[in-house]
């Protein structure tokens, strides 16, 4: 694989194998065109609206983000994926295969549930848009708004997809964020955590260079160790997701606004966002490691 510069390694890798629950932390990761395997594999979908179970629904779904997900033992590309073990914050359990999963999930949350494997064709979620002054181009502020992910958002811009129908994807099947985008925040609002998990990025990269890195990366090409290759397609825009408690991340708004007041930057055609990461989409496949060097290319 040729090269051009390092630009560092990967320092920690992340899996989430059920939309907008906590995610596992893992040493390797299987790559292929869909991602990271297992990446994403399940979402609730709320029963009574047909709508996608999201974090970003914070008043309907406060407690998603609190729940955990993780395989019963680790995915493979071949073969059927295994089945995944939901954690609530009560201490409750199920697995994704037990006849009872969707009788549990809807008991814990108050609203009937069920838990999917594949996205609906006309994927919706309802989005709040905090009141922050422009964190969104369109300006919304303090209010719910539907909006389309996935294939469904490619299909109502006219564009070719990314990601295939069915998958829960927001818009790529991979992200990627540096360490210096994380030290940047940092120092510039040293009052609030900066915690990767507020980002829920895929590959965290140790970067030799500070800053907002990745900007930088659009239309390039990251080489991960010995085979992997991903195509950084565009900045990743965030938005209510960063500044959600979980765990023992305490809610945040100031994150979201160091990132309009520091970071603020054009996504294609669709206007000026808060950025922080990117979107990729895989050139080649394979497994990456905690610890390989990553070269742009």
């Amino acid at each position: 694989m040729s090269t051009n510069r390092v630009v560092g390694s990967v320092s920690r890798l992340w899996r989430f194998p059920v939309k907008s629950m906590t995610g596992e932390r893992i040493e390797s990761a299987e790559i292929t065109e869909r991602g990271v395997v297992g990446d994403r594999a399940f979402a609730l979908i709320d029963v009574q609206t047909g709508k996608v179970v999201s974090a970003k629904s914070v008043r309907l779904f406060p407690g998603v983000l609190n729940c955990r997900a993780a395989f019963v033992e680790p995915p493979g590309s071949k073969g059927l994926l295994p089945p995944v073990r939901i954690t609530m914050p009560d201490g409750r359990a199920v697995t994704s295969d037990s006849s009872d999963a969707d009788r549990v999930l809807s008991a814990y949350f108050g609203r009937d549930v069920t838990l999917a494997r594949s996205a609906p064709e006309d994927f919706t979620i309802d989005q709040y848009h905090p009141d922050i002054p422009d964190a969104d181009p369109s300006g919304h502020r303090d209010t719910v708004v539907e909006q389309k992910l996935g294939s469904a958002f490619f299909a109502e811009a006219g564009l070719a997809s990314p990601v295939p129908a069915g998958a829960f994807f927001d818009l790529f099947p991979l992200s990627v964020l540096t360490t210096a985008t994380l030290e940047q925040l940092s120092k510039l609002v040293p009052q609030s955590r900066i915690d990767e998990r507020r980002f829920r990025m895929n590959v965290i990269i140790g970067a030799k260079e500070a800053g907002f890195v990745e900007n930088d990366w659009v239309g390039q090409t990251l080489a991960i160790g010995d085979a992997v290759q991903l195509n950084v397609a565009l900045l990743d825009p965030r938005c209510v997701m960063t500044t959600l408690a979980q765990d023992d991340l305490p809610g945040d708004t100031d994150v979201l606004r160091t990132l309009v007041r520091h970071n603020k930057v054009q996504v294609g055609a669709a206007g000026q966002f808060p950025c922080a990461g990117a979107y990729a989409v895989v050139g080649a496949g394979g497994t990456i490691r905690t610890g390989d060097s990553v070269s742009l290319n």
